[in-house]
């Protein structure tokens, strides 16, 4: 993989030195595996910048634009499972490889005939490998530091970085803001690659079984929040109390609902400062809930949302539409970035805003849980959900291959009683509508469908599902998208709009589940 990247911009004959920036995580051997890397690049005429130590994935972003590189490489597997490790590869502009360089990259690597390298300490030896850990940390920090606002700092905070790498970044970003209570989860605080005080082994904030220990621990302390990360710190998940009442039960927050939250806290407190742009801008994939651009929308703020999963897309549109106006960028999957000193997710920066939110919040009184209930009064309910049908083997591959097919080309009239008013299909970039007409769509091309649910008078219901099959695993995923407006802005409307759509995600994962039967 090293000498395909090396190969593929060799072959544009680029003037100028060229340089590659390496980080790794906790992994089974990312050193080694970046040693290699670097050994590769080395004996290919490239400079390195090296990142000693376990380091996270933003910090890699960050590192690639600081020093001018060509490419970034980051050994990590993210929050696979433990058996697993990999590389992400980065561009020049800070950002995971987009359409072209990403095809162009991988036909390369699998061109390679011949491995060039050199012996890593005697590169490091040449000075043609750098060690810039300090520097990085430091100018990274003061980057983060920048989202520091004035406000509460009255917040106990219980972290904790999975076994992974946010321990060397997350609690002195937290205390430089000038959080002097931050706690790290002792069982989870070692850096070991087995993630063995982890449910499953698997260290994703997504799931809710990771808070469990932690939030005990979190209750015993009298704690006000816990944060976590995954191994390479790009993804950042939080459970908190219901309520700000003594002996309140702790429930996780999805990444949805982080989303919601952050966009709405960070939008709020740059206008509030004076700072917002005039060209001020959003962005959210496509898989993302709709509530982060009602509340965009809401402050006068664009919401740039017609992209696929994946936060190196979110990372091109900023470049695309101009950094100067970049707000918040948001995905479903717990990946978070604001400013504009990276192009990736970041999991530090995301903790630190989180803890900013929730000490503003206990200082008026509220908790984030009520916080997230009030915006739902304002811009709706919005609850969404997500089916994984594992499809495994060669076999698998063809039943979701059919069953892609089979949606395209008749997809159901009706889902939990709301008519499918349109298919848009971004293979073919066509929307169908249930009247036969057809129009085309502006987006980039994936395999994906997203089925518009209507009401019973035809009129759009703000209810959606999205299909596609993994690009990393063996099974098909659905999103479940529900929406419902509040009949009265009250705490009953709330309870009643809130029960009507997790009726209707039930029926519609009851009907799905048929749908997904192999054929």
């Amino acid at each position: 993989s090293s000498q395909g990247l090396t190969d593929n911009i060799l072959s544009q004959k680029q003037a100028g030195p060229l340089s590659c920036a390496i980080a790794y995580d906790t992994r089974h051997r990312s050193r080694h595996f970046a040693e290699l890397c670097a050994s590769i690049m080395v004996a290919n005429g490239f400079q390195i910048v090296f990142l000693d130590g376990y380091r996270a994935t933003p910090q890699l972003s960050y590192a690639v634009r600081l020093f001018g590189c060509n490419c970034g490489i980051m050994v990590t597997a993210s929050h696979n499972p433990p058996s697993d490790n990999a590389v992400k590869v980065y561009w020049s502009t800070g950002g995971q490889v987009l359409p072209p360089h990403d095809e162009k990259i991988i036909q390369s690597v699998l061109q390679v005939e011949q491995i060039h390298k050199v012996d890593f300490a005697q590169a490091v030896a040449d000075q043609k490998v750098r060690f810039v850990t300090q520097e990085v940390d430091q100018k990274f920090q003061q980057a983060a530091l920048k989202h520091a606002w004035n406000g509460s700092r009255d917040a106990k905070i219980v972290y904790s970085p999975l076994h992974g790498v946010g321990g060397f970044v997350v609690p002195d970003l937290l205390r430089a803001a000038g959080f002097s209570q931050v706690v790290e989860y002792a069982p989870e605080s070692t850096p070991d690659g087995d993630f063995p005080n982890v449910p499953g082994h698997v260290s994703n904030p997504e799931n809710p079984a990771v808070f469990d220990a932690m939030v005990k621990h979190a209750k015993s302390i009298g704690a006000d929040l816990a944060l976590a990360t995954d191994p390479d710190c790009d993804r950042m998940g939080c459970s908190c109390p219901v309520t700000l009442e003594p002996n309140s039960t702790w429930a996780t927050i999805n990444g949805n609902q982080l989303g919601v939250l952050l966009t709405d806290y960070v939008i709020s407190k740059r206008k509030q400062l004076g700072d917002l742009p005039k060209d001020a801008y959003v962005i959210k994939t496509l898989v993302t809930t709709e509530m982060t651009r009602r509340v965009a929308e809401s402050y006068g703020v664009r919401c740039e949302g017609n992209i696929h999963v994946g936060f190196k897309w979110i990372a091109g549109l900023i470049d695309a539409c101009g950094p100067e106006g970049f707000v918040f960028g948001t995905e479903e999957s717990h990946g978070y970035l604001i400013g504009s000193y990276a192009r990736d997710k970041d999991g530090a920066v995301a903790c630190l805003l989180m803890a900013q939110l929730a000490a503003d919040l206990k200082a008026a009184g509220k908790s984030l849980h009520q916080r997230l209930d009030e915006l739902m009064v304002q811009h709706g309910v919005y609850i969404e959900d997500l089916i994984n049908v594992q499809m495994e083997g060669s076999q698998g591959m063809a039943d979701m291959k059919n069953l892609m097919e089979k949606l395209r080309s008749s997809p159901p009239v009706s889902i939990a009683g709301l008519p499918i008013l349109a298919v848009r299909d971004y293979q073919s970039l066509t929307r169908k509508t249930a009247k036969g007409a057809t129009e085309v769509i502006d987006a980039p091309k994936s395999n994906m469908l997203m089925l518009e649910l209507g009401n019973s008078d035809g009129s759009p219901s703000g209810n959606a599902i999205a299909v596609r099959p993994s690009g990393t695993e063996p099974k098909i995923k659905f999103y479940l998208f529900g929406h419902e407006n509040l009949k009265t802005a009250s705490s009953e409307g709330l309870c009643q709009a809130k029960a009507t759509v997790s009726e209707r995600l039930q029926a519609m994962k009851k009907e799905l589940a048929s749908v997904a039967v192999r054929r």
